[in-house]
């Protein structure tokens, strides 16, 4: 695959970025994508590796030494045919994937791995700018009836697959919008959403049905879950009107951080913060929004939620950016004798840390303290302390408690579940994670104890990564058309 010394004779490139000072006045993409010379001489690099841990390393499976190869050739057509065998959506996998292929990649036991992603990137492009993209609609219809409550990654891939096996598909969105927490939760910097937009036309051309401000069931008293749902439908009605129903909503219930103060005005879930900016972004018109600008922002949680709260935050023009991490910090360069092919635990610095942010790791939050006079009810600092880690156990730090300056604290702790009530009105199982309960068995997988309806993606499996989603919405599809069939031609 690739050039039989490519790998000997080409170092790895990187996708560059633009300028700091330029990209933090907007809140477009600024990702600089590799020229077609550079995505060819990249996949040059790609070994005739006898076993290629790339395609297990990657959820979907994509075919990676083969478009590499292709690539390499100047065969884009055919590289862009191979990736959409696997992923109905690389415009979204090339843009916010962790990339856990190039972790996997064979060449990054003693070198630099392939650039996978950019690769990826680069044909995706390149297929939509070339026109190769077109709606795939089924040439005979079956006539059964599909619902797909949440249009996030997973249910766009299984209603995609749903509508090409000929089934008539319609997707409920609670908000305005479709994209799930693709629209919502991904800033704009990170994947603009017209990449969306085009899915939604090449699936409305393949028959898919798209219903927005629907709301399935109903959200708990005083949710914090984004909603702007204007009607409902109950979950026996869905059960009247279709054949099968495919659970696909996000894992939406963030983790809360219960310590004194945290009623204090200014300390908000990151989820109500990023959802308002995407909304201006798309030019709607706010009665009031969350703003960083001259604030000293503090962002509680490590991962890639709070890491999209610092990039955002840097845009409003914050005085200053913390994140805080509960884990001590990371080596910067795992042990590759110990973690390959699997996705190492290390130190991971993103574009929005390049922004301007100081990351503090080992460190928790004591205490929300209010400030004085006009601003008594907002918070204005907060309490911390050091801790040790010792086989796994979590230990304070003796006399390491510290008061940090904090106008506003946004919580990016991950999310725990899918809302509860969505799942108690279809009377589905849980598991003991609060997730629908299902398999993933290549019979009788994706469903759940309860007749014609099925489970997938955040859903099913909790908080994950976009291209597990996909995989999910793609399995499950090919579940449901099993059980409405008898068989299926759709892919696993």
């Amino acid at each position: 695959m690739g050039k039989v010394t490519g790998f000997l004779e080409f170092d790895r490139l990187e996708e560059g970025y633009a300028p700091v000072a330029e990209r933090l006045r907007h809140h477009k993409e600024f990702v600089i994508a590799l020229a077609e010379d550079e995505a060819r001489v990249q996949g040059a690099r790609c070994m005739d590796c006898g076993i290629p841990f790339c395609n297990s390393g990657c959820p979907v499976n994509n075919i990676i030494p083969d478009f590499n190869d292709l690539v390499y050739r100047g065969d884009w057509k055919n590289a862009w045919a191979v990736l959409d065998s696997t992923n109905n959506f690389p415009e979204f996998t090339g843009r916010i994937c962790p990339a856990p292929c190039e972790a996997a990649c064979t060449l990054n036991v003693n070198d630099a791995p392939v650039g996978i992603k950019s690769i990826e990137h680069a044909i995706i492009d390149r297929a939509w700018a070339e026109g190769w993209v077109q709606p795939r609609p089924a040439r005979f219809r079956t006539g059964r009836k599909v619902a797909v409550v949440g249009s996030g990654p997973a249910g766009l891939a299984a209603a995609q697959q749903l509508a090409r096996a000929g089934h008539d598909v319609t997707v409920f969105e609670k908000n305005d919008r479709i994209g799930g927490l693709l629209r919502y939760g991904i800033p704009d910097f990170k994947m603009e959403k017209s990449h969306i937009d085009r899915r939604v036309v090449q699936m409305q051309a393949e028959g898919v049905v798209f219903r927005t401000g629907v709301l399935v069931g109903k959200l708990p008293e005083g949710s914090k879950v984004t909603n702007w749902a204007k009607e409902s439908v109950s979950a026996e009605q869905l059960g009247k009107d279709f054949d099968a129903v495919l659970l696909a909503g996000g894992s939406e219930q963030s983790r809360d951080l219960p310590v004194p103060g945290r009623e204090l005005d200014g300390v908000h879930f990151a989820m109500e913060f990023l959802p308002q900016q995407n909304k201006l972004n798309a030019g709607d018109k706010l009665k009031s929004q969350l703003r960083a600008d001259g604030k000293h922002v503090i962002v509680i949680g490590g991962g890639d939620t709070g890491s999209d709260c610092v990039g955002t935050s840097n845009r409003h023009g914050a005085a200053s950016v913390t994140q805080f991490e509960l884990l001590p910090q990371p080596p910067e360069q795992e042990d590759k004798s110990l973690t390959w092919p699997y996705w190492p635990i290390k130190l991971r610095t993103s574009s929005s840390h390049e922004e301007g942010c100081e990351r503090e790791f080992a460190i928790a939050t004591k205490e929300f303290i209010a400030g004085e006079g006009k601003d008594k009810g907002r918070v204005a600092a907060l309490k911390t302390v050091r801790l040790e880690w010792q086989g796994g156990r979590m230990t304070e730090v003796p006399g390491s408690e510290q008061v940090l300056k904090a106008d506003l604290v946004l919580l990016a702790m991950g999310f725990v579940n899918p809302v509860a009530t969505v799942l108690e009105a279809f009377g589905v199982d849980k598991d003991t994670r609060g997730n629908a309960k299902a398999s993933t068995e290549p019979v009788g997988g994706y469903a759940t104890q309860v007749p014609k309806v099925f489970a997938a993606g955040d859903m099913r499996r909790g908080q994950s990564l976009v291209v597990w989603a996909i995989r999910e919405g793609r399995q499950a599809a090919r579940a449901v058309d099993e059980f409405l069939m008898g068989s299926s031609d759709l892919p696993r």
